[in-house]
């Protein structure tokens, strides 16, 4: 009897301190900009999925919108080794690669949002050997849908005058958004690109490009814009300049709230869904998971994250009141 008492006691003693130093996991997000509303929505989704864990602690970082700065942030953690994992949102989807090739090499399991990376930005399987997982949708699947809807409401003009706002032409992904809207609309004798301007995800920015281009072609039908940022600085310098929003075709992309109150409101035509908090519950979920030993899918499509159409329109919006986006723009 007292044996069997002493080894229960030895065994209880034993099995304690396994409980109590459980691994605790530091997690880096790398954001493109830590100022950028759909990057601090990514942030939000991963903090929420971390709460759900007592062992797991996240940390932001800000990229500046600069290739050379999350460079210099992987390559500092590779070789700190106090985090665990990275979940970044590229700058430089193919320059980063070898940074975080060698942060796989350190230990560090990693994570992508909103696109792969490596030099195929269609291709969601790992391209850097040992990578995690991708959470992301293909850029080209995003931009053709954008692109088919302006056909559609150009059927009837010709011309047809678009101008396109993009990112900056410098991102890979902004360039493959870009040679697509110019593909598609390019195959359509009555639609005319008029001007490209770069709105750098800044409404301030946006608004000063869509000044000088409605200054040489002040008759547009048509603003074709790959982020909702564009179209808020967009709006200020269309109505400045006298013109009717609510008259024009204007898409953006994203998903904001503030697109998602002009849509409903007739100011806006549409824009392109996306989900970035539940981005980040993903790629959070996903590492920590890696992290535990388990098996994680290496492509996790935003698509399947939340169920609307690629183009959110009024008619939908209006169909579906209870609709909440992720984040406020």
């Amino acid at each position: 009897m007292k044996t069997a008492l002493t080894a229960a006691i030895f065994a209880s003693a034993l099995a304690a301190p396994l409980v109590a130093q459980a691994e605790d996991y530091n997690i880096a997000f790398l954001a493109a900009s830590s100022q950028n509303g759909f990057n601090q929505a990514i942030y939000a989704g991963i903090e929420e999925a971390a709460a759900k864990y007592d062992n797991v602690k996240t940390q932001i970082f800000d990229g500046e919108f600069s290739a050379t700065a999350q460079f210099s942030q992987v390559e500092d953690i590779a070789a700190g080794g106090k985090f665990d994992a990275i979940i970044i949102t590229p700058n430089d989807t193919v320059g980063i690669a070898t940074a975080l090739e060698e942060a796989i090499k350190a230990g560090v399991k990693v994570g992508t949002t909103l696109f792969p990376v490596g030099p195929e930005l269609s291709n969601m399987e790992p391209q850097v050997p040992g990578l995690t997982v991708t959470v992301a949708s293909d850029p080209v699947v995003g931009a053709t849908a954008q692109a088919d809807a302006v056909v559609d409401y150009c059927a009837d003009k010709d011309p047809c005058k678009v101008v396109v706002l993009i990112g900056q032409l410098i991102y890979p992904f902004d360039n493959l958004r870009n040679d697509t809207y110019k593909k598609i609309l390019g195959e359509h004798d009555n639609i005319e690109i008029v001007a490209t301007g770069e709105g750098n995800y800044s409404p301030q920015t946006s608004m000063v490009a869509m000044q000088d281009i409605l200054q040489a072609h002040p008759d547009i039908d048509v603003v074709l814009s790959n982020a909702d940022q564009h179209l808020m600085g967009a709006e200020i310098a269309i109505e400045d300049a006298g013109l009717d929003m609510s008259e024009l075709y204007t898409i953006g992309g994203g998903l904001n709230q503030i697109a998602v109150d002009a849509i409903k409101a007739g100011t806006w035509s549409g824009t392109l869904a996306q989900f970035p908090k539940s981005e980040g519950e993903a790629a959070l979920d996903a590492v920590v998971k890696a992290l535990n030993g388990e098996t994680v899918p290496t492509w996790i499509d935003e698509y399947s994250l939340r169920q609307t159409p690629k183009i959110v329109t009024k008619e939908w919006l209006d169909a579906n009141p209870d609709f909440e986006p992720e984040w406020q723009g």
